[in-house]
């Protein structure tokens, strides 16, 4: 690390070693120099410990180690993130990511609790989460975790699906933004404009709608947006089309590759338990059937 260097953000990179967690590292340490930021590397060890008088019966959920066995998986967990910070240094060093200051951290309990609490605690620019992109199960842990994260934090959140294509952000060329026509919208978008503000980028504004469901409305408040755009960021390409919702997956599946698409970004809102169980939201679903980065955007 060049300890010259003063950072002026956090970027938070949650790992569990895997390929998916490298190339998160390789996005997040690339930004990270791009925007004078540090990097914070994170695990989160969780292994339900059963003492011997407690008895959960067989329908518990997880299995269940003893208190030899705990301590020896989180010794192997924090010796797996020294060795994954030394890989790290290994890449700075042979020039393959930017010298950018970083730090570990270890945190005892489930992940997606241990990066809720950080956040909220250390307010970091971003979050960068690999995923395994549109093959993955819903029950798949990477997924979930970061589904789970999606809905509980208030900063940005990249989800980089396996198959990303690009490592810096300078490759990201355009980006199609998911709009309700709701006015919180409009602070996702002031968002997602700073953070590519020195980046020359395309955006494509989508809204999913219904067949036959209230188009006529629906033009019009297109026309609205079109015309406050235009007038806030006379400068910015923005281009503005309808995806049919009736069959969402493959529609916007063809929205992406027609339209050459390198990143998908929506605004989420804080939604209760039940809202998330049976009313996934737009993003939770392009989190599960896309490879295609996925930016979401508190508003």
């Amino acid at each position: 690390m060049n300890p010259q260097k003063c950072s002026s953000g956090k970027i938070l990179i949650p790992v569990d070693f895997s390929d998916y967690s490298i190339q998160a590292c390789a996005i997040g340490f690339n930004y990270a120099n791009e925007i004078n930021a540090a990097v914070v590397v994170m695990h989160a060890f969780y292994t339900p410990f059963s003492p011997p008088s407690l008895s959960l019966g067989d329908t518990f959920p997880y299995q269940i180690a003893n208190e030899e066995e705990t301590i020896s998986l989180q010794s192997e967990a924090k010796k797996e993130l020294s060795r994954f910070s030394a890989f790290i240094k290994e890449k700075i060093a042979a020039k393959e990511w930017p010298d950018v200051p970083f730090s570990t951290i270890f945190r005892n309990g489930l992940a997606e609790d241990e990066i809720a609490t950080y956040s909220q605690v250390n307010k970091p620019n971003l979050i960068i989460m690999g995923t395994r992109g549109k093959n993955q199960k819903d029950v798949d842990l990477i997924g979930s975790v970061t589904a789970e994260v999606l809905d509980r934090v208030k900063e940005p959140l990249f989800a980089i699906p396996e198959k990303t294509p690009f490592s810096s952000f300078s490759e990201i060329r355009r980006i199609a933004f998911g709009t309700s026509f709701d006015q919180k919208d409009l602070i996702a978008v002031d968002a997602l404009f700073k953070m590519f503000e020195n980046y020359s980028i395309e955006y494509y504004f989508f809204h999913i709608t219904q067949r036959h469901s209230g188009d006529r409305w629906n033009e019009i408040k297109l026309a609205g947006i079109k015309e406050y755009f235009a007038k806030k960021y006379p400068d910015t390409l923005i281009k503005y089309d309808m995806v049919d919702g009736n069959d969402f997956v493959l529609n916007m599946e063809k929205f992406i590759r027609d339209n050459k698409v390198d990143v998908i970004s929506l605004s989420t809102y804080k939604r209760n338990v039940f809202a998330r169980l049976f009313n996934p939201s737009m993003a939770r679903k392009m989190l599960f059937h896309t490879d295609t980065p996925l930016l979401a955007l508190r508003s």
